[in-house]
């Protein structure tokens, strides 16, 4: 009788001990499948700040930059007329007859933030040029490496920023998504009329300041 029950005990631990191996088997698998989410979420770089909705430290870190001429803007033109059934400007290689009005509102935020120490180039395009008119009061000849950006937008734009001045460029989202490819960030097409600021302040690495969509300058605050 007590051999029986000997070996009954010793088949009992043998089957806890191997339900006790199973479950630490299963917890391990489980923490795995959390932790490699997390890490793979973890090592992402991260996405670009909106400037917009309530982002008082961004929005003055952006004041302060621009106060000082260290700042970097790529505006995407407003929206082309190519790609819309609006009505046209003038001409299909243009803006839209609406999109007039955006270009013009986002000129005033520039007009507050002050344009007294800024540069201002736009690409080629009739778009760009157009857009830069109603923004601005001012059209370039047309830069054709506002264009032709493909792996070189960070560097053409830092060659052409001047110390203490900021630099205005009127592009493409190609050349915006250029840009944050350069800077090792998340690509994110942004809309017609958004701008997207980076620091340059000189002997420092450039950094991304994050953008502003044309409709959201109304909740820019540094308060």
């Amino acid at each position: 009788m007590e051999l029986r029950l000997s070996l009954a005990g010793i088949k009992r631990s043998i089957k806890l001990g191997r339900s006790s191996r199973y479950r630490n088997a299963i917890v391990v698998l489980a923490s795995a499948l959390l932790v490699i989410p997390l890490t793979i979420w973890l090592l992402q770089p991260a996405a670009v700040p909106d400037l917009a909705h309530g982002n008082v430290v961004g929005a003055r870190a952006l004041a302060a930059d621009w106060a000082k001429g260290d700042v970097i803007v790529l505006v995407r033109h407003v929206e082309r007329c190519d790609h819309s059934t609006a009505a046209c400007l003038s001409g299909d290689d243009g803006i839209t007859e609406r999109s007039r009005s955006v270009a013009v509102s986002v000129g005033a935020q520039f007009q507050q933030m002050g344009l007294s120490k800024a540069d201002i180039y736009n690409s080629p395009m009739i778009r760009t040029a157009q857009t830069a008119s109603y923004m601005f009061n001012k059209v370039g000849v047309g830069e054709d490496w506002l264009i032709s950006c493909k792996g070189t937008m960070l560097r053409d734009a830092l060659s052409h920023k001047v110390a203490g001045r900021n630099l205005i460029l009127v592009t493409h989202s190609e050349c915006m998504d250029q840009l944050e490819k350069d800077l090792k960030l998340p690509t994110s097409t942004l809309g017609y009329g958004a701008s997207l600021f980076i620091s340059a302040q000189s002997q420092q690495a450039p950094r991304m300041l994050g953008f502003i969509e044309a409709s959201d300058w109304h909740s820019v605050t540094t308060e």
